[in-house]
């Protein structure tokens, strides 16, 4: 990479600031570096690697793409120049019949230009994916790189510069020589991970959403101080111990062989009145944030569930509902499970696709210290 290079980098970053863009300064030594890796042979390579390092949100990428095409196209351009630049890649979607028959009436969809297969596929449905686009997806969800935000414990340590004396330790180093002056020991509160509680419906409306959730349950347990993992349909049954195993797919097929009604109905106010009842004093220790997956359909009692709900709040610190149908158009929240359960609910999340699960992560992330 020649100096002219690095200075065309340089307006490139610049230019990119003018186009509205809030690239920092320093984007240039990156370019630097990415233009090394890739070559400056292929424009879509280099396209590709620039656009990564530069965009942060869809609504960028028009203004990219105008800049890159602008700025890269002079042929007699000082530094870095292409011969022919590649535009942005474009895809159709053919909505007629197989091998073009059909109605007669294809359609082209042109889906937005730049927009890379992993943004499709983290907007798509998880109930939609192909089997190889749902491999893809699991292995996106293993590779989300996130740490949950970490808390104050009750449980005290010594520190120089603590909040509070240590009277025992104070006490003891005052026995023996030199006992005389009583030097002060002090303590400070330590940090921990939060505990979650992930609390799933596996009943037959859920059935396309509960593999991919309980999937991210599995990649995320390591990530927190404890995580216990329930699912339920016209009964409540604890996985945690499935779950702990360290392939997915072996802890997934354990759940499955562990779960007798499986695509069954749905109690879901029984489901947590046996969890409220059975389970709670022993998992609720340390203020654990209860993440509930479920589409609110309800065989059961209004009033229980309501009841139930009230009870669990109580209980943790703070509640999660992931509803897999709240990110579609014109969702509402009318199944009466829903309408009993959504004034004991904190925070009330879509969960239907991998951005979905980014916004859950994001909410793990930023939950307070106590």
């Amino acid at each position: 990479m020649t100096v002219a290079s690095s200075t065309r980098l340089v307006e490139f970053g610049r230019a990119l600031r003018n186009g509205g863009i809030p690239v920092p300064p320093i984007v240039a030594r990156d370019l630097v570096a990415a233009m090394e890796q890739v070559g400056a042979a292929s424009a879509e390579d280099v396209y590709w690697a620039f656009r990564g390092l530069t965009i942060t949100s869809r609504e960028q990428i028009p203004i990219f793409d105008r800049v890159f095409v602008e700025f890269f196209r002079e042929e007699d351009g000082p530094g870095v120049s292409f011969t022919k630049v590649t535009p942005p890649r474009t895809w159709s979607i053919d909505q007629g019949g197989a091998d073009g028959e059909g109605d007669g009436d294809t359609e082209d969809v042109s889906v937005m230009q730049g927009a890379s297969a992993v943004e499709r596929l983290a907007s798509k449905d998880f109930s939609l994916l192909s089997e190889e686009e749902e491999r893809q997806v699991k292995t996106m969800i293993a590779q989300m790189v996130w740490n949950p935000a970490l808390v104050r414990a009750r449980r005290r340590a010594p520190s120089r510069t603590g909040d509070a004396p240590d009277m025992r330790r104070s006490l003891r180093s005052a026995v023996g020589p030199g006992g005389d002056m009583l030097k002060l020991a002090m303590t400070t509160r330590t940090v921990r991970k939060r505990p979650v509680i992930v609390i799933a419906d596996v009943s037959g409306s859920m059935e396309r959403y509960a593999e991919m959730l309980l999937y991210f349950a599995h990649a995320a347990r390591d990530r927190f101080g404890r995580m216990e993992a329930f699912v339920f349909s016209t009964r409540l049954t604890r996985i945690t111990r499935d779950l702990a195993r360290r392939k997915p797919a072996d802890a997934i097929a354990a759940v499955s062989d562990h779960v007798h009604d499986w695509s069954g109905g749905t109690q879901i106010g029984e489901s947590l009145r046996t969890f409220n009842r059975d389970w709670s004093r022993r998992v609720c220790r340390g203020s654990p944030v209860a993440v509930i997956i479920s589409d609110g359909w309800d065989r059961g009692e209004p009033a229980l569930l309501a009841a139930e709900m009230d009870r669990l709040q109580r209980t943790v610190y703070r509640t999660v509902w992931l509803n897999p149908l709240a990110g579609r158009d014109g969702f509402v929240p009318e199944t009466r499970g829903m309408r009993a359960a959504l004034p004991y609910i904190d925070d009330f999340l879509a969960a239907g696709n991998l951005r979905d699960l980014r916004t859950l992560v994001r909410l793990l992330e930023s939950v307070g210290t106590t």
